[in-house]
């Protein structure tokens, strides 16, 4: 049997309308794992090609933006550009070497986990588990930004709207995000990722009011705007290597292609290679225009988040900041999604059987009636139980650590140079390198080009770690604090 590469492989899959097909993790990391019933009826995408790009593209652009400016004043304007449209380029390689490792793993079952079976299963769980730290890092990173935004929005309303002072409950972040959980935790517990559609067309819609913030305010300076600091074209600080890792991290949504590819109706790679494309342009230019405008309006002074810059006395301020609020409030199911997921294959890591993978283009795939194929990676269903436990572990373990940490740029320096740099560039090169390493007809310079991406993301990880935590460990007099 002949397999196309980039579509879907023939194999004995489940129906989706049937209970069997129903399970959560055929979004992200192996689908339902009923593995004592032979399936006779692909499995089927449903989703659209807008909400595939809309939900990628909203994976990618989050908390990360804020912090663009900071990371333009830390080399200038022009190594900043220069270092965006690079951090672009290298997650779009990253994300294409990571769809034609899901053509390859068995139909519409595609993950992280699936994949590194067919590469390197021992250290399967490893991977998983730096992925479930990175979605985790970026789930506390969101409380983090509304704690900080919302007593400003509160504060900006009660200016323009009221005559009165706003209570002082209301001024508090960590009560904000303990509301704020009311509406979290109905999405969190929703099972499939295109689920969530609806949630993205709002989110990205709160990006592009942030873009027109930026943008005017530069033109048209508000009263009570801190005074410009120095602009320079090129200016090289220290602070640039802290501030890299955070674009790095900006690009990430390796963690959410997956399921994109598993639920998309027509999943082909032409069509991949569009979503990816839209997803991660947008995101681009979107860095581009919010680091570029952010920077010149506040120079060398401007801060870790942009948006928090603006004085709380407007309400067209007020609005951005509120639209912000819901675009991390709408992104937080998307990083809990595969974290859960991620968690749920470690603690299976022992019931799981080695998968093969499904033949390149030209090649021809044995047929192994005696050998039933495992398609779903995993020791058991998740169930209901489960679900909720795990849920419920990620929500109330991040929703403390964001109770107490106020530091942003350390969260997002810490999560780029770990978690971000393994799922956007460590495993796709070495996933790819070793899916062709004995492909007699791969491609030798994409697969030297995938052992690149690797090394780039392991001195990547190393260097910036390694800086991270000097500058979190150093003696510095009047540093700034992490806990409140």
């Amino acid at each position: 049997m002949t397999q196309k590469y980039g579509t879907a492989p023939v194999s004995a899959l489940d129906d989706p309308t049937s209970p069997l097909g129903a399970g959560e993790s055929s979004a992200l990391l192996g689908g339902d794992r009923d593995t004592a019933v032979k399936r006779a009826v692909k499995r089927e995408g449903k989703a659209s090609m807008v909400s595939s790009i809309s939900n990628l593209a909203n994976t990618i652009i989050g908390s990360g933006m804020l912090t663009f400016p900071l990371a333009m004043a830390s080399a200038g304007i022009i190594p900043g550009m220069i270092t965006c449209l690079f951090s672009g380029s290298v997650a779009v390689f990253g994300l294409y070497l990571l769809s034609l490792c899901a053509a390859r793993a068995p139909h519409r079952r595609s993950s992280f986990f699936a994949v590194a079976q067919m590469t390197f299963p021992r250290a399967a769980v490893f991977f998983d588990a730096a992925i479930a730290a990175k979605c985790f890092g970026v789930s506390i990173s969101y409380l983090i930004i509304i704690k900080g935004l919302m007593p400003n929005v509160v504060a900006a309303l009660y200016h323009d709207l009221s005559s009165s002072t706003p209570p002082a409950w209301a001024l508090s972040g960590r009560n904000w995000i303990s509301l704020f959980m009311l509406i979290l935790v109905p999405l969190v517990f929703l099972r499939h990722l295109d689920s969530l559609r609806h949630t993205s067309y709002v989110a990205l819609f709160s990006v592009a009011y942030l873009v027109v913030i930026v943008i005017t305010v530069y033109y048209n300076p508000l009263e009570g705007m801190p005074e410009r600091g120095e602009v320079h074209l090129i200016h090289f600080s220290p602070n640039f290597v802290s501030t890299f890792p955070v674009q790095v991290f900006a690009f990430t949504c390796s963690q959410n292609l997956f399921p994109i590819f598993n639920e998309l109706r027509d999943n082909s790679q032409a069509r991949m290679n569009r979503v990816i494309g839209g997803a991660i342009g947008s995101a681009t230019l979107t860095y581009e225009v919010i680091a570029v405008f952010g920077y010149l309006t506040f120079g060398s002074t401007v801060g870790a988040n942009i948006i928090a810059m603006y004085p709380s006395t407007s309400l067209f301020i007020a609005v951005g900041q509120a639209a912000i609020v819901v675009l991390v409030l709408f992104s937080y199911p998307l990083q809990v999604h595969p974290c859960r997921n991620c968690l749920d294959k470690i603690f299976h890591a022992g019931d799981v059987k080695a998968v093969k993978a499904v033949a390149a283009p030209g090649e021809e795939e044995e047929e192994d009636d005696e050998e039933a194929v495992d398609e779903d990676h995993a020791g058991g269903e998740m169930s209901p139980l489960k679900h909720t436990l795990l849920t419920a572990a990620i929500v109330v373990s991040g929703f403390t650590i964001a109770f107490f940490v106020n530091d942003l740029q350390m969260v997002l320096s810490f999560v780029g140079s770990t978690g971000s740099t393994t799922i956007s560039f460590i495993l796709p090169g070495l996933f790819y390198w070793q899916l062709t390493r004995a492909d007699r007809n791969r491609n030798n310079a994409l697969s030297l080009g995938a052992l690149a991406l690797a090394a780039y993301g392991g001195c990547v990880f190393v260097f910036c770690l390694t800086f991270n935590i000097y500058q979190v460990i150093r003696p510095a007099a009047g540093g700034p604090a992490h806990f409140q």
